[in-house]
């Protein structure tokens, strides 16, 4: 059973973030009633090919290669942010203008402004701290997306900011990188 459904408006921008770029753009042709119609379909046949009796459960080869590559990224990049490297943090989103962060109230968009926003946040090493990742769920959605759920947790001298996160994993051809990062603070 899943452990959330999503809502009309997190069905749109996943089935939006399927069209790869440069494609023509769901929204502009297709209503959102039927987007969100479309949306339910696909997640009722999805539901009802899992819940069948003796339905596989078990993950394939690919995908369990596929969620230790990405997992390899996030590792690359927390041992780059606890060494004091964005730059090799930055590594593991794609070097794209359609990369994407978004926090708090603010969206920001292209892989250079998105490290610009860490470079202003994070202009010190006592401002990093300790990035660690946690309770990671990785779901692989094709052969070239993935979806990973997670938390955040900073150690400073003096605080311990946390949150969680959703990741939006392309496969390119530098490998599995992040095109859309959406954190929150706790």
């Amino acid at each position: 059973m899943p452990r959330h459904i999503p809502n009309h408006l997190e069905r749109l921008h996943f089935l939006e973030s399927m069209v790869p770029p440069g494609a023509i753009q769901l929204r502009r042709f297709m209503k959102p009633k039927l987007l969100n119609s479309l949306a339910l379909v696909l997640w009722l046949g999805a539901v009802s090919v899992c819940s069948q009796p003796g339905a596989a459960q078990s993950k394939s080869d690919y995908d369990i290669r596929a969620a230790d590559a990405i997992k390899a990224v996030m590792n690359a990049q927390a041992a780059a942010w606890n060494r004091g490297d964005l730059e090799g943090y930055m590594d593991g989103y794609d070097r794209s203008t359609n990369t994407e962060f978004v926090g708090g109230d603010t969206i920001t968009r292209g892989w250079q402004t998105v490290l610009d926003r860490y470079r202003k946040n994070y202009s010190s090493r006592e401002k990093m701290g300790v990035l660690t990742f946690s309770d990671l769920e990785i779901t692989i959605l094709s052969k070239d997306a993935a979806l990973v759920l997670g938390r955040w947790h900073l150690k400073r001298a003096n605080d311990e900011p946390h949150g969680t996160f959703s990741l939006l994993f392309r496969k390119t051809k530098a490998g599995w990188r992040i095109v859309h990062d959406h954190s929150s603070s706790a």
